[in-house]
């Protein structure tokens, strides 16, 4: 059996529990009573001891759109490693709403609770059309019997036109996805996380390789994509950073360096030595 159990009522245990003291059970939708999507407190991570992450600590609150940045070797990947289960903190908190505990879950499991990652490089069914990857990415039954038989109901396929024209690829359905430039590569996979319905994003470094046009494109996407969802944003590109506005964060040697609005960090001394000077 699974070690995630589903209903539409009970939720589900994260593997290791026998009842819900363990593992946190969860009841029906994210508790997201503080409006705080996720919380990260005192995490820390190492590797043949290097610190990756020294005593992190951070919060996203439900519906923000927050850029990450910081220097090579500052933690901003091992971060999002955390928070999607691909690596154990050595110490540390890391809740999903107020009462789903992500080191206690699988990938899987974290990504069917809500979370969803694009990395830089575009992951998409290259030789399968645009509406196809979107069909493809919708967070249903994969079992072999139930994909060859299944059908697209109306309200389906209107999720997928509502996609198609939200990641402005509506024109593109039925052309094969690896013909897309690169920008609408990008498109295409975040679109494919919105066929997930995650609540929470995480981004990294959406814009690299993109063309001008095609940044500021994006930039728009996120914003209208703030409010439903919450959007962590890992980024170099400071005039991107500044055209999504709202409050980034500095991260160095694991931990957070500074915090506010784009004008705000990049003022900081302690940022201009550390990143912005360099």
């Amino acid at each position: 059996m699974s070690a995630m159990m589903t209903t539409a009522d009970s939720g589900f245990i994260p593997s290791g529990s026998s009842d819900g003291s363990l593992g946190h059970l969860v009841s029906g939708d994210v508790d997201l009573t503080h409006n705080v999507i996720l919380y990260l407190e005192n995490i820390s991570v190492s590797f043949d001891g290097f610190k990756a992450l020294n005593n992190l600590s951070l919060s996203i609150d439900v519906g923000e759109l927050r850029c990450i940045i910081g220097p090579n070797g500052a933690g901003k990947t091992t971060m999002m490693d955390v928070i999607t289960g691909k690596t154990r903190p050595n110490s540390g908190t890391a809740f999903f709403g107020q009462t789903l505990d992500l080191t206690r879950l699988t990938e899987p499991q974290i990504a069917h609770a809500g979370i969803g990652r694009k990395f830089q490089k575009p992951t998409i069914f290259e030789h399968h059309t645009v509406f196809e990857n979107l069909e493809l990415a919708m967070k249903t039954d994969k079992r072999v019997w139930k994909s060859l038989f299944s059908t697209l109901d109306d309200d389906t396929r209107d999720k997928i036109a509502d996609t198609l024209k939200l990641i402005r690829l509506d024109t593109q359905a039925n052309r094969v996805a690896g013909l897309l430039s690169h920008g609408q590569k990008q498109w295409l996979e975040i679109g494919m996380l919105l066929m997930q319905e995650p609540r929470l994003l995480l981004l990294d470094e959406p814009v690299a390789g993109m063309t001008d046009d095609e940044t500021e494109r994006t930039g728009e996407l996120f914003k209208s994509l703030a409010g439903k969802h919450s959007l962590v944003v890992v980024e170099h590109d400071m005039a991107f950073i500044e055209q999504l506005g709202g409050k980034v964060t500095v991260l160095h040697e694991g931990s957070v360096l500074a915090e506010g609005d784009l004008a705000t960090v990049q003022s900081d001394e302690r940022v201009i030595e550390v990143y912005l000077g360099r």
